[in-house]
């Protein structure tokens, strides 16, 4: 292996490129598939004759839906925290917000409302949301008391969409809403992690809303992130309609349910690790899940491997992938597959001139949250320069490939990541600080818009 310089290492590892991709069609009864899978790369043509390392970009794509085709039908339960901690406008606007997302129901959705403080119940048992009047009421009628039994809350909605599950279609929801940390029962990030990664594997997601300061923000995004649902920060209370609006838009829009990917690199490429968003790394095998994907929208997978020298001109398949899932409208299992391949040059100026910088500053984005998670960790623990030294460094690596590229959206991360490192160095990462981090890397290493 030839030695890189210092850049070209530093390029290699921060950067993604688009490759030459070619998806292999799809399985499906019904007509077109409603996603599109894409493999790119940070490079789509290496420097000839030396191991490099890339980063590799696994795209899927919602496709639209017209807007005269019919809609997959909803099972929501509303999961509400009503403890003590949530009087005055707090419950006010949660009632609002409710309300809100009943209103953008019909005939064809399931909808059901739980409540909890110290103890947990069942408001609004499943049903279609035809008598909104009634149920308005329910939901209005609802006030604040006692302590926060999050997990039972939580396990409770899941038990109440349980009974229609088996319904062929339907897109199946718990909308959490918390202000106050978990004190009765399992309590724990691993806990509510765990439940997550149970739920999803029945096709259920959990969107959590984190009201104010004083909610676990740890647990709220592992319980989202371990069941492929959103999460969202509202410092204010009057955040909450607009907030349960945004999210009843994407579980109205879902195109694709039950996504399994795999992707298998070619012999002599290494795989290092994943970036931003969990998948399982099995020798030269990568694979992720995810329960719905939303029409209009990209989720994706950054994988950093090492590829094999090769001679100038050559040709190299780099990657193939396999993404199954069911079609949310009909529930027909579909198929797609694409293949990466990139392409080995002696010229510099032509391995600059292909870098596809869109890809670039999505791996800045994954990066720099990435170091904000670190960053938090350090801050916990009483280092604070050391916080900062981690969003120093970053910044400046990633300035570094920006310039070399002429990156402006790149350079624009990077020093927005230098902004906060100085922040963080003088003030510390205090509870506002710390939740405003924690939801801006789970919102993009999770891509929700």
């Amino acid at each position: 292996m030839k030695t890189h310089s210092f850049l070209r290492v530093i390029a290699a590892a921060a950067i993604s490129v688009v490759g030459l991709v070619f998806n292999l069609g799809a399985k499906s009864q019904s007509g077109p598939s409603p996603l599109d899978l894409r493999i790119e790369f940070d490079r789509p043509v290496l420097p000839a004759g030396e191991v490099q390392r890339s980063i590799v970009k696994i795209g899927l794509a919602g496709c639209r839906a017209p807007r005269s085709a019919e809609r997959q039908p909803v099972n929501l339960v509303i999961v509400l925290d009503r403890s003590g901690s949530m009087g005055g406008d707090k419950i006010v606007q949660a009632r609002e917000a409710a309300v809100e997302a009943l209103r953008r129901l019909d005939r064809r959705d399931v909808f059901s409302v739980v409540i909890y403080d110290h103890e947990v119940s069942t408001l609004i048992s499943p049903q279609s949301p035809t008598d909104a009047a009634w149920l308005e009421r329910q939901i209005r009628g609802i006030s604040a008391r006692g302590n926060t039994a999050l997990f039972a809350g939580v396990s409770q909605g899941a038990a109440e969409l349980r009974k229609n599950l088996e319904r062929s279609g339907y897109v199946h929801r718990v909308l959490l809403l918390s202000d106050g940390m978990a004190n009765v029962g399992p309590s724990s990030p691993d806990d509510l992690g765990r439940l997550g990664t149970a739920l999803r594997r029945e096709g259920i997601s959990v969107t959590t809303v984190g009201l104010g300061d004083g909610f676990n923000e740890d647990l709220m995004t592992a319980l989202a992130q371990r069941s492929d649902g959103n999460h969202y920060y509202a410092a204010e209370s009057g955040d909450l309609p607009q907030i349960f609006a945004a999210e009843l838009g994407d579980v109205l829009n879902v195109v694709a349910q039950r996504i399994e990917v795999t992707i298998q690199f070619s012999a002599g490429v290494r795989v290092i690790r994943s970036i931003g968003r969990e998948a399982e790394c099995r020798g030269r095998e990568v694979t992720f899940g995810l329960n719905q994907l939303y029409g209009g929208q990209e989720k994706f997978l950054l994988v950093e491997v090492e590829v094999p020298a090769a001679k100038a001109n050559e040709v190299s398949t780099v990657a193939t992938a396999r993404a199954r899932f069911s079609d949310a409208t009909g529930g027909e299992a579909q198929e797609l597959r694409a293949e990466g391949q990139v392409r080995y040059s002696g010229d510099e100026t032509a391995v600059n001139r292909e870098a596809n910088r869109k890809v670039q500053t999505e791996y800045a984005a994954n990066s720099i949250a990435e170091a904000k998670s670190q960053a938090i960790v350090l801050a916990d623990a009483g280092r604070k320069d050391e916080a900062a030294a981690v969003l120093r460094q970053r910044s400046a690596e990633l300035a570094t490939v920006a310039r070399s590229y002429a990156n402006a959206p790149m350079m624009e991360a990077a020093a927005k990541a230098g902004a906060e490192a100085e922040e963080v160095q003088s003030g510390g990462i205090g509870n506002e600080k710390r939740k405003e981090m924690r939801a801006d890397s789970f919102k993009t290493t999770n891509q929700q818009k």
